[in-house]
């Protein structure tokens, strides 16, 4: 089975801080098999990321709508934030990428609302129906029966935004996931979840502070 998480966030999100050599590490340990960096309204460190390590790293973004979060996995360029739900998935869709809801139902972090699923969820082709950050707000429970009623397949992947958060909650596939066959895959995949620890849940306050502070 092939390890793989769906949902991370490198240095270059304002709130992310994990390096590229932590990416390397976790995936030469055989901690993880592949690992898409979904930083925030970028790709260009995933991009960069891809061409060091090849098909292990999938090129994601985390795009905010105007209603909320949508990552796309298997990019090929950033798609820009402030686009409604649809536009997003229409040029998420014009680069042949993969629509993947993040913390779907989460109000503290740009989840997207009951309303906009049902908008969307004809469009939807991923679910995150484990978020390894999950802690205040945890819709895991309420988002596998949404899953289910709508026949979305859905995965579980960590959020993590350090590297200590890498590795704890990511799904199991029997293949290597490409493009072509990840939905499909995760039809057959193993969801594992693991509580991070508390410095894990900090780390995206702690990242933003930490850059505050260097540019004054």
């Amino acid at each position: 089975m092939f390890k793989v998480d769906f949902h991370t966030h490198s240095i270059a999100s304002p709130d992310g801080g994990i390096t590229a050599l932590q990416y390397e590490q976790a995936l030469n340990s055989g901690k993880l098999d592949a690992i898409a960096i979904t930083d925030h309204n970028t790709t260009e460190f995933a991009l960069h990321m891809q061409q060091q390590l090849g098909d292990k790293i999938i090129v994601g973004e985390e795009i905010m709508t105007t209603r909320g979060e949508i990552i796309g996995l298997y990019l090929t360029e950033t798609i820009p934030s402030g686009l409604s739900p649809a536009e997003t998935i229409e040029q998420i869709k014009a680069q042949d990428g993969i629509v993947y809801v993040p913390h779907p139902f989460e109000t503290i972090r740009s989840g997207l609302s009951p309303q906009v699923l049902e908008e969307i969820a004809d469009k939807i082709d991923i679910i995150e129906i484990c978020n390894g950050r999950a802690f205040l707000q945890n819709r895991s429970s309420q988002t596998v029966v949404w899953s289910r009623l709508n026949n979305v397949i859905g995965a579980a992947s960590s959020d993590a935004h350090g590297s200590l958060g890498l590795g704890k909650t990511y799904s199991s596939l029997p293949e290597m996931p490409t493009r072509e066959n990840l939905v499909a895959l995760l039809s057959r995949a193993t969801h594992h979840t693991g509580r991070p620890g508390a410095r894990t849940l900090l780390y995206p306050k702690y990242h933003k502070l930490r850059k505050k502070l260097r540019k004054s």
